[in-house]
């Protein structure tokens, strides 16, 4: 009996320890539920807080299809105020007039931890390898000389080039000690822009920021408007003994002298690295735009912001230049004789015989709007990137992008950031947009260039300048 109760007795003090057994294991396991559950929020909340910081998007956003005429929900008054003696930009937010309210733009959306560090990769900015903007005198830097004479310019080219054209003639007029005359912009090229010089530039900055290198005044004076000056074609690429001897010495028969082209008349190597440095100065410092065209330029940076990291996509294919490059591949046979007249009817484009075939193969010719969509794809940039088009009309108009918009929803462009009333100052004036567009690549996260032009050299040298922004260049050379 006893040994039975004692058996008894023993099975169910057994059994409970079982079920205690069972139950700590129950409430391990409901711990080990839990303390994954936390684990999996704080990973998403820092996930989510990656995202806002890093990448500055909302979470939740689906991306649309944007309508051609799209405008952001706020539109902004642009005015100025003088700040401490200084030009300073004052915003004003009003609300959008209802005739051009719209539907406000969609975040971008990431999933997941990978296309986080994908994304990480893909805006990572370039080191800059210890190389920093070089542009201050030397210690010997000597002021401005009494000049000799005025130099007048007549720029030629669009805007990059004729930009280029302008910091080269201020280092020519340092070398033959010349004052020199606000630059003419030039009026008769493909785009007949009628814009002086300080309808683009800040005209009175750039005389002011340069007082202490060259003598640069507004206007010819009025007792030299009919004197007799010498029309000189400067030779291209050429170097410092050229100007110092075969040009300064013209000041002893003339008073003026008219350089009647600007672009590639200074060789870009073996001048002295103070010259060097005063091109630098007047292109990165000096050559400001002008006041409406830095506020519009930044109001439209302000817009693709509020969508987070954008691409400034340099589209070169326009009418101009796939007619000057004679690059005919994709377009129809009427489109291709188009261009080919142009080209035959623009004097001062030498090359007539242009063989397309042979252009595309060099690499020569600037990528079609597909043949992006498909290079950013094979990137892996996201549909829902953000793409600024930086250019003019595209040949052949919205059908030609039809490829590139369904890859990349986020098209957006200056006719889609801002209101027809925004714009019109600016329109029919080619330099003026062409400007706009220049800003807004320069502030990009990544600027791409379809073609290895005057603005895609230009806006990559600045960005370098300004802490080595990333900027991907396709390689177009069949291989």
């Amino acid at each position: 009996m006893n040994v039975c109760v004692c058996v008894c007795v023993c099975v169910r003090e057994r059994e409970r320890e079982r079920e205690r057994e069972r139950e700590m294991h129950r409430r391990r396991c409901m711990l080990g539920l839990v303390r994954r559950l936390l684990l999996f929020a704080i990973g998403a909340i820092g996930l989510l807080a990656l995202l806002y910081a890093h990448v500055g998007v909302s979470p939740s956003s689906q991306v649309a299809n944007l309508p051609d005429s799209y405008k952001l929900p706020m539109q902004q008054e642009i005015g100025y105020e003088k700040l401490g003696g200084e030009r300073g930009l004052k915003i004003e937010l009003v609300p959008l007039p209802p005739h051009l309210s719209r539907t406000p733009l969609p975040a971008c959306k990431l999933d997941g931890a990978a296309a986080v560090l994908e994304l990480g990769k893909l805006w990572k900015p370039p080191p800059n390898r210890d190389y920093v903007p070089c542009v201050e005198p030397s210690q010997t830097y000597t002021l401005t000389e009494e000049p000799r004479g005025y130099l007048l310019v007549h720029t030629n080219g669009g805007l990059n080039q004729m930009r280029a054209g302008i910091c080269d003639m201020v280092a020519v007029a340092r070398l033959i000690n010349a004052t020199l005359v606000i630059p003419e912009l030039d009026k008769s090229s493909f785009w007949q822009d009628t814009s002086n010089f300080s309808d683009v530039f800040d005209e009175d900055h750039f005389i002011s920021s340069l007082a202490n290198d060259v003598s640069i005044i507004k206007k010819l004076p009025k007792e030299l408007a009919n004197a007799t000056r010498a029309v000189k074609h400067f030779r291209s690429w050429s170097g410092i003994d050229y100007y110092q001897d075969e040009i300064a010495s013209m000041w002893a028969d003339y008073q003026v002298i008219r350089a009647a082209k600007s672009d590639s008349r200074l060789a870009n190597n073996g001048l002295p690295p103070e010259i060097q440095k005063l091109r630098c100065r007047a292109c990165y410092e000096a050559l400001r735009f002008s006041p409406r065209i830095e506020a519009m330029g930044k109001l439209l940076v302000d817009r693709m912001r509020s969508c987070g990291p954008y691409i400034a996509l340099h589209l070169r294919y326009e009418k101009d230049m796939l007619a000057f490059s004679g690059c005919t591949h994709d377009l129809s046979p009427e489109e291709a004789d188009e261009l080919k007249t142009i080209r035959e009817n623009t004097a001062y484009w030498k090359v007539k015989d242009i063989n397309s075939t042979e252009q595309r193969a060099k690499g020569y010719c600037p990528l079609t709007p597909k043949e992006i969509g498909i290079f950013l794809t094979a990137l892996r940039f996201p549909s829902n990137t953000p793409v600024y088009i930086a250019a003019g009309e595209i040949y052949g108009g919205d059908s030609r992008v039809v490829d590139l918009q369904s890859r990349y929803p986020l098209l957006m462009n200056k006719e889609k950031l801002a209101s027809a009333e925004e714009l019109e100052p600016f329109i029919n004036h080619a330099s003026q947009m062409a400007a706009l567009d220049f800003i807004v690549s320069v502030e990009s996260d990544i600027f791409i260039p379809s073609y290895s032009g005057n603005m895609a050299r230009a806006v990559e040298g600045h960005r370098r300048f300004l802490g080595h922004r990333k900027t991907i260049s396709p390689d177009r050379q069949e291989n």
